[in-house]
This record gives C-alpha cells, sequence and structure tokens, in this order.
C-alpha cells in the first residue's frame, strides 16, 4: 500500500517529507525504525507516575507492527525495567524483539534475551536527591513531589493548584541544584527532572538507526508527546539532512504543543498512537 492510501484517516502525513518517511518505510518496512516514548505517548499521563500504564490497546498495537519492521523500540525517560512492567510488553507474542531504552539511553532491555544493560548512577543524582525534600519544603511549593527514577529525580507540580506557577517558582532554584551537582534540568509537561548530562532521545534513536541492516535504515520514525522528545525529533530532522527519510508522529494535547507544530502527523493522545499503530499495521499488509 502506498502512503496515499493510508487507512487511518487521522495517520496520514500533511507534509511533504512526512509522506516521503511514510512512503519509504512501507516500501521497505524490514528495514525501518520506529521508537517510541511511553508516558503520554504509549501511556495516559496521571497523576502518580506509579500508576502510569500503557493503553489497553498499545500491546496488541505494537505487536500488529513489530514483526515487519527492522526495530521497534521505546525511548523514555524512566528507568528501562519500570517501563517493561508498565507497559505490559515482557513476554507477549509478536514484540520477541523489542527494545527498551530507559534514561534517554543510557539503560537498556532487550525481548530476545530479557536482559537489562544499566551504568552506575552519576553520583549527583544521590546529592540531589538528597537535598531536594528541604528544598522544596523551604520553598513552599504546595503539592509538588518527588519521582525517583534511579539515574535522575524528577520534581512533579501536577498536584499543584497552579502547576505552571509552580514549575517557574521551581526552575531557577532546580537549575542551581542541577548545576552544582554537574547535571541538567529536563523540563516536561508539569515536572522538572534531575539528570545526568550527554544522554537524551536523539542520540537514543541514532543507537537504533544505526543498527538497521545494511546499506541502513529505509526510514526512521519518532511517536513521542513532550519536550524531552524534541531531541528525537532533531535526530530525525538531522538523518534527513543525511538522506534517511524519516516521519514525526506527535500525541498531542493541549499541555504541550512544540511537538505538534513540528509534527508530520499530530494523533489525539495515547488513544490516537494506538489507532495510528493499527493504520501502520493495515498498511503493511
Amino acid at each position: 500500500m502506498t502512503a496515499d492510501l493510508w487507512p487511518a484517516p487521522t495517520g496520514a502525513p500533511t507534509t511533504t517529507a512526512g509522506r516521503e518517511g511514510l512512503a519509504a518505510l512501507l516500501a521497505a518496512p524490514e528495514r525501518a525504525v520506529i521508537g517510541l516514548d511511553f508516558d503520554g505517548t504509549l501511556a495516559p499521563i496521571v497523576p502518580d507516575p506509579e500508576d502510569a500504564r500503557a493503553h489497553p490497546g498499545a500491546v496488541r498495537g505494537l505487536a500488529l507492527v513489530a514483526p515487519r519492521l527492522g526495530r521497534l523500540a521505546i525511548v523514555t525517560g524512566r528507568p528501562a525495567a519500570r517501563a517493561v512492567e508498565y507497559s505490559g510488553i515482557r513476554g507477549r507474542a509478536g514484540l520477541e524483539r523489542m527494545s527498551v531504552l530507559g534514561h534517554y539511553g543510557r539503560e537498556r532491555w532487550d525481548a530476545e534475551t530479557d536482559e537489562l544493560t544499566a551504568p552506575e548512577p552519576a553520583p549527583g543524582v544521590a546529592v540531589a536527591r538528597a537535598a531536594l525534600p528541604a528544598l522544596l519544603a523551604e520553598l513552599g511549593v504546595v503539592g509538588a513531589y518527588l519521582e525517583d527514577k534511579g539515574s535522575a529525580v524528577a520534581v512533579h507540580t501536577r498536584r499543584s493548584p497552579d502547576p505552571a506557577a509552580a514549575m517557574d517558582r521551581l526552575r531557577e532554584p532546580l537549575g542551581a541544584l542541577a548545576g552544582a551537582n554537574a547535571l541538567v534540568v529536563e523540563p516536561g509537561r508539569h515536572v522538572l527532572e534531575l539528570r545526568p548530562p550527554g544522554v537524551d532521545k536523539g542520540g537514543a534513536l541514532r543507537t537504533l538507526a544505526a543498527e538497521a541492516a545494511a546499506p541502513g535504515p529505509s526510514a526512521v520514525v519518532f511517536v513521542g508527546d513532550d519536550l524531552g522528545d524534541l531531541a528525537a525529533y532533531d535526530a530525525v530532522d538531522a538523518l534527513r539532512a543525511e538522506g534517511v527519510p524519516g516521519l514525526l508522529v506527535c500525541s498531542g494535547s493541549d499541555e504541550v504543543v512544540e511537538l505538534a507544530r513540528r509534527a508530520d502527523v499530530v494523533v489525539d493522545g495515547p488513544a490516537g498512537v494506538v489507532q495510528w499503530l493499527e493504520g501502520l499495521a493495515l498498511a503493511l499488509g
């Protein structure tokens, strides 16, 4: 099936580059690479990150397309083990070759071996983790709470009366704490994450692209929703400049609009991502 006969109307690319990326994917899916974020993309955003679980149709959608692709992976800021657990992909038929790149690519889990590789956390993370409770108490930001990601630590403001104002109140002091401990601050949907520099979803996506069978990836696709996914979008754009077709898919929301402005396809949240996967499965035949 050609890109102009895409079976899901809401999943058809609206840009020339996107149509070229989809056409290249459909022409040689066995060399195509698709990366997807987890929270907000495969899983709905929830008040407590520990309650996040994949959309009920996500695993089936992934399993429909995975056997036809060169590489399919979840690329997330979460620990890889947690993303494996919360997604429900372990042991699922059709996903035997799937991967999860956690902590922006610092960690990796592969379904083929069910093995996890993860480096030791940067020392600054432990220092920041210990300092944050007192700092939040001193700042008096109502509703702000911590999420320990092992190799990173995040401060969420979703439970605050005014999440955006709480984010603004926290940016400078968290930036100072991060800088003093050789960390960077990654903003997201009502969250500020302190993590080691030098890794991002763009690098993780390039790692996946380098694993494609010769002569290289036929197309590289990324599906995301949040600011941390912009690095992966940048990687797709850079690969396009190098001659590799690409496709940018946005899991749209009212909270973050930056990705929608750049995307070739915008769908309605995780439910829309599932529909897009189902449409891709139909297109692949």
